[in-house]
């Protein structure tokens, strides 16, 4: 039985919820000091992973920038950086974006039907596999833990935080509150609508608070419920 990796997903937030506001520029919630705690996070990780849609809107290179912590990687055996993947049901990918030119390797998750489209698109800029006619999140993770990835970093969007929440497939929450408050209905928020497990009275337990100059980090198990 292939072992699914450990999922961890990573988010920057208002106070009020929203990973960004609604203009073209992106909203910069993070401090300097909190975004080196995410660079270590990515490094102890054996994949990262976001949505096709953050790629387009946000255009991420998804590195591990600390030249010291690569180095330690691959003194543990390790590739310098960890394995980037996306998903996408539509196959609509740029070939030019950041992604696929900077770090190591790339994988694509995709659906049966946008599998060749991907494949031309990117011409050798990454992996493709398709885990069949829909997106399923279960097939997903098994094929990661095919792959040897032992735990996965999940950085958005939204949509995705949502779906793998809702199914219960995530192990741990880092959500670093920013102090401010956005307030626009049509700006992107870290959850979305759903059916969550055990409902509105099932409270995750957490692991950690700590503030990182004036952002608040809060680390949450959403497996263990009460």
């Amino acid at each position: 039985m292939t072992t699914r990796p450990y999922v961890l997903l990573s988010a920057a937030t208002s106070v009020d919820g929203y990973l960004d506001d609604a203009t073209p520029e992106r909203l910069r919630l993070s401090n300097a000091e909190d975004f080196d705690r995410v660079d270590e996070v990515r490094a102890s990780c054996d994949a990262i992973l976001i949505g096709a849609t953050t790629m387009r809107k946000d255009n991420p290179r998804l590195l591990v920038n600390s030249e010291a912590r690569r180095a330690q990687r691959v003194a543990e055996g390790k590739p310098a950086y960890p394995l980037k993947v996306t998903v996408t049901k539509s196959g609509d990918l740029d070939a030019n974006l950041n992604f696929w030119h900077h770090g190591g390797d790339k994988l694509v998750i995709t659906v049966d039907s946008a599998v060749d489209k991907v494949r031309a698109t990117l011409d050798g800029l990454a992996d493709v596999v398709s885990v069949g006619p829909e997106l399923d999140w279960e097939q997903a993770l098994d094929e990661l833990g095919r792959r040897g990835i032992g735990r996965l970093m999940v950085e958005g969007g939204g949509t995705i935080h949502t779906q793998l929440m809702a199914q219960n497939l995530a192990d741990e929450v880092h959500l670093a509150i920013a102090p401010l408050l956005v307030g626009q209905p049509e700006a992107a928020r870290f959850l979305g609508p759903a059916d969550y497990p055990g409902g509105t009275t099932a409270r995750m337990k957490v692991l950690e608070v700590r503030s990182i100059d004036d952002v608040v980090l809060i680390r949450y198990a959403p497996k263990e419920r009460a």
